[in-house]
């Protein structure tokens, strides 16, 4: 037996420590901007589902409860502007279908996955769990006629840079794949998050028309509505694709737990919640915002996302190392793909006091 683990690449997160060490001695303590981790509340209206359904001493539904899928189908009628006939399944947390995905539709060895240039890890992480060759890349052109080609990954809001794609891209995607036979993928966990532009989802009736034949969209309630730690996601699109998801999921055991899942239903009925968090994120954006460009650094993209992406044009693990010695911690570029090595990802998933602290930091930043 060979170890699975040696065909990926290292824990990006495990790279961080020493700079974390340095960001730590700080007299007033740490502030963590590298992972997107929400730190705000969860909503008393999900809090409150969860507790009436604890006990539930059976099994739960692999395809998600009744309410479940018709509160997920509701969402994604209004929030994504899809009105066609699309299946959907709850997911633990997007990350584990985002690393299972090309495994679970039967991507193999000698099969080709499109990610992009600059991306999440996982998806490479999940190519390579298949056995599959990672091909990076933003240009259709570039790909070629190669019929090696079985999925495309696309993601938009973009993490880490907070690109936004346009409905035109979108098309051109869907169009180009299904002449070729390819599942488009489109993960937009941080739809609801837009800034400077309002993002649009692949199953958008200005995308696909009504017709999912070959697309699915991944979504997550962690960064929405702050449950990361109820692991909590759904997928919806193709229903061919979806069944077949289901069929595998159902024989693994990939089951969202019960309670979670009636946690699920309050927090997809609910956009109060939601509003009041976007209000507390554009606030520590402009704060985030502002001190990063008076420091010195662009900022590039971040039109969407929890996200800033910012360079000062020097190697991102410099930046890293000067950040950490303000007592900041942010992730390098280089997490992200060879073509984001000058950059930085800033989260705002930090309480106020502590973008408040960063702030003051930034204005002491100097080379």
């Amino acid at each position: 037996m060979s170890a699975l683990s040696s065909a990926l690449p290292d824990f990006p997160w495990d790279l961080l420590e020493p700079a974390k060490t340095i960001a730590r001695a700080h007299p007033d303590g740490i502030v963590d901007l590298s992972v997107g981790t929400p730190v705000d509340p969860v909503p008393a209206v999900v809090r409150q589902a969860l507790a009436d359904t604890s006990d539930s001493p059976g099994y739960p539904l692999t395809a998600g409860t009744p309410q479940l899928r018709a509160a997920i189908a509701g969402w994604l009628a209004r929030e994504c502007g899809a009105s066609g006939e699309f299946g959907v399944l709850p997911t633990i947390g997007s990350k584990e279908l985002v690393a299972w995905l090309p495994t679970l539709l039967g991507v193999r060895p000698g099969d080709v996955v499109v990610i992009p240039q600059v991306c999440y890890p996982t998806y490479e992480v999940g190519v390579k769990l298949a056995g599959a060759e990672v091909f990076r890349s933003d240009s259709l052109t570039a790909i070629g006629p190669d019929p090696r080609v079985k999925l495309i990954w696309i993601n938009s809001p973009s993490n880490p840079t907070g690109k936004v794609l346009p409905v035109e891209h979108l098309r051109k995607v869907v169009a180009w794949a299904r002449e070729r036979g390819v599942t488009v993928v489109s993960d937009e966990c941080y739809l609801s998050l837009g800034w400077d532009t309002t993002p649009v989802s692949v199953l958008s009736d200005e995308v696909t028309g009504g017709d999912y034949t070959g697309v699915l969209a991944v979504h997550s309630l962690s960064k929405r509505s702050n449950l990361a730690g109820y692991r909590a996601g759904f997928v919806g699109g193709d229903p061919a694709l979806i069944a077949e998801l289901l069929a595998v999921r159902k024989h693994a055991g990939m089951i969202v737990p019960a309670p979670v899942q009636a946690a699920m239903v309050a927090a997809l009925t609910d956009e109060e919640h939601v509003a009041q968090q976007r209000e507390r994120y554009a606030a520590r954006r402009e704060i985030l915002r502002s001190a990063l460009v008076k420091a010195g650094f662009e900022i590039s993209h971040s039109e969407a996302g929890l996200y800033l992406w910012a360079t000062r044009d020097e190697d991102c693990w410099t930046t890293v190392d000067r950040l950490a010695r303000h007592g900041i911690l942010a992730a390098p570029g280089a997490f992200y793909g060879p073509a984001a090595a000058k950059h930085v990802r800033i989260a705002m998933t930090a309480t106020d006091e502590r973008v408040a602290a960063a702030a003051d930091r930034l204005a002491e930043f100097s080379a």
